[in-house]
């Protein structure tokens, strides 16, 4: 009985350090860009601190005073976010629901069609999808950074996986001897039962839409419609060159929205995730 404690700690020890260096490795990296945010160029230029200084002010003054459109950056890139995560988790989970609920003949075309687009890379059709939109005159436009999201493969694989899972017949044909429409049950049935689901796809096609850079950067060209992401890479020109605490700043200005979409949608996945271990 000893030998088991003494194993079982040993082991638990062994899990906890883990734990606490894999922790390390990804709070680390922010916490230093949040301290450098607040150090002069002289300070970064010194090595590293884990501390923070008191230059955050003259590095916003740095960054607002030489053309940071911060608002303009943000308003972009929120508009972009948010059309992108709700077209895409929308019409991918009713495509997943399409092949989860319906038996018909193309269905295996179909779900074999979507993990054959899983396996191939993005980058092997963007030269084509670049060219493609330039003949179509919608180059330095939203809309090829919106509506392809509406196809997304991988998010359709989540849900339909998900729904193996979790998703009842029952309800459905009980819903449908009710006499409620196909899309009213969608709607007004399935969707509240996906939540957890529904708000973990969202986080990754926020921060997946948020931190985008190359398709903006190919595609736009006007500065007034630039993302938050290339207004942050035009950091590194010239007159940005030595101000290293303005860079690291406009980085961690960035990453607020992320931050706060996680914390809101995070709260419906904790739930879903506890609301089937608690018996009435």
């Amino acid at each position: 009985m000893k030998n088991y404690q003494q194993e079982k700690f040993t082991q638990q020890l062994v899990i906890y350090a883990f734990m606490i260096v894999f922790a390390l490795i990804a709070v680390v990296p922010i916490w230093l860009m949040l301290i450098n945010a607040t150090r002069s160029t002289a300070e970064i230029n010194e090595g590293i601190s884990l501390f923070p200084s008191v230059y955050a002010m003259a590095n916003w003054k740095v960054l607002t005073g030489r053309g940071f459109k911060l608002a303009v950056g943000f308003k972009n890139s929120l508009t972009i976010s948010i059309l992108v995560t709700m077209l895409s988790v929308y019409f991918s989970s009713l495509v997943a629901y399409g092949i989860h609920v319906y038996r018909f003949k193309a269905r295996k075309i179909l779900w074999n069609l979507i993990m054959m687009l899983i396996m191939l890379p993005a980058s092997l059709s963007f030269i084509g999808f670049v060219q493609f939109m330039s003949k179509a005159h919608l180059m330095n436009s939203y809309i090829p950074l919106i509506i392809p999201s509406i196809a997304s493969a991988g998010t359709v694989l989540f849900m339909k996986q998900y729904m193996d899972s979790v998703l009842s017949f029952e309800l459905i044909e009980a819903a449908r001897i009710d006499g409620a429409s196909e899309f009213g049950i969608f709607n007004g049935i399935i969707l509240p039962v996906l939540k957890p689901a529904l708000a973990t796809q969202a986080i990754f096609a926020f921060v997946g839409s948020w931190n985008n850079f190359m398709t903006p950067f190919v595609l736009l060209s006007s500065t007034e419609k630039y993302t938050l992401p290339m207004l942050v890479q035009m950091l590194r020109g010239d007159i940005y060159r030595t101000e290293y605490g303005g860079i690291y700043l406009g980085i961690a200005v960035s990453l607020i929205p992320i931050i706060i979409f996680y914390a809101f949608m995070s709260r419906y996945i904790i739930s879903g995730l506890t609301m089937g271990s608690v018996k009435e």
